[in-house]
């Protein structure tokens, strides 16, 4: 039975399962609309380290060792980890999982990556390459200011359409078998069974934009560009989903994507929900346009999107993460910012 659907999606034969999730993040965060559903919160920023990459890495590593503390398993359990964050070369996720002793796949979709490393686990897992899979990424505010924009020090004013990168990291058990009611909180106190049904990979979308100050009008094309082909490949409406989930477009590239679905004659206005719109409170902790960075759409996910999964509030979702492709490199020498974005449909049995 061919899995392929359509142009760019995939239907899992054996849907994996999500065994297990966790969210660590930072104070501001934590008092945020969505600090309640967080599994940690971290009052220092530097998270006991001595840079802000260092207390990325912590983060990271902390999520990673709860994600599977909490489905019952240990690190040798784990067959494979698919991850990453937007630090150059990744340094995040290298320094922070070394001493997990775990292979793993180094991945970078920008602020799309939870959505890339959830879809890449799955394809392992469904392929049979794998029984349990960690899909993980990470971000830092401060260290995403110092990478791509200007040092905490400098004291720049942030214009209204710029975005509050999320402090923080989540991390996901993926696996090829129902969870073990007993040790996973899947089967506790909830009693809803998450699954990856399928995956629609997103293509790098360019509109010509070079304002880096401004990330939701930049990938809210790319968001556009693959949930209008997941409904497409599908041969679904928009009402199919509980949700559609973008993962930190903001209350800018919210209303563009929008406009741009309605071209193809999809209305998602009743059902769809932006993580970074939605993670912190605009008008009390003043940041403007909403949240972003890889964290974002990753903590409300394995924090707040999973629990209304297993309290059967939703029973399917399209989380779709996206991402501004540029660097320092190509901001200085002038060229666009492109964007992207990756489907996941997960479903509660």
């Amino acid at each position: 039975m061919t899995k392929m659907v359509g142009k760019q999606s995939i239907l899992f034969a054996n849907a994996p399962y999500i065994l297990s999730g966790s969210s660590i993040t930072g104070k501001k965060e934590g008092e945020g609309p969505l600090g309640s559903f967080f599994d940690q919160i971290e009052e220092d920023p530097m998270c006991g380290g001595t840079t802000w990459e260092d207390a990325e890495s912590r983060f990271m590593k902390k999520a990673a060792e709860l994600a599977i503390e909490k489905a019952g398993l240990k690190s040798e359990d784990i067959r494979f980890l698919v991850g990453g964050d937007l630090l150059g070369q990744l340094i995040a996720t290298s320094f922070g999982i070394v001493d997990l002793n775990i292979p793993i796949f180094g991945i970078y979709g920008a602020c799309s990556t939870m959505g890339e490393s959830m879809a890449l686990g799955a394809m392992i897992i469904d392929g049979g390459y794998a029984d349990k899979v960690v899909a993980l990424t990470s971000s830092h505010f401060a260290g995403a200011e110092k990478q791509f924009r200007f040092p905490l020090a400098y004291g720049n004013q942030r214009p209204l359409s710029a975005s509050w990168t999320v402090t923080g990291s989540g991390a996901v058990v993926i696996g090829s078998k129902k969870p073990d009611a007993k040790t996973n909180q899947n089967d506790s106190k909830n009693n809803g069974l998450i699954r990856i049904k399928g995956i629609t990979v997103g293509k790098i979308v360019d509109y010509g934009l070079k304002d880096s100050m401004n990330m939701g009008a930049c990938m809210a094309p790319a968001a556009y560009s693959t949930i209008s082909q997941n409904l497409k490949d599908f041969n679904i409406l928009p009402n199919y989903y509980d949700k559609i989930i973008t993962g930190d477009l903001g209350y800018v590239g919210k209303d563009i994507l929008i406009d741009l679905l309605k071209q193809d004659g999809f209305d998602i206005r009743s059902n769809h929900m932006d993580c970074g719109i939605e993670i912190f409170d605009k008008n009390t902790q003043d940041t403007h346009a909403g949240g972003s960075g890889c964290a974002c759409s990753a903590i409300t996910l394995t924090g707040y999107i999973f629990q209304k999964l297993r309290r059967h509030e939703w029973t399917r979702v399209l989380f779709v993460p996206t991402g501004a492709l540029l660097s320092q490199v190509s901001y200085n020498e002038g060229n666009s910012v492109p964007g992207i974005a990756h489907g996941v449909v997960i479903e509660v049995s």
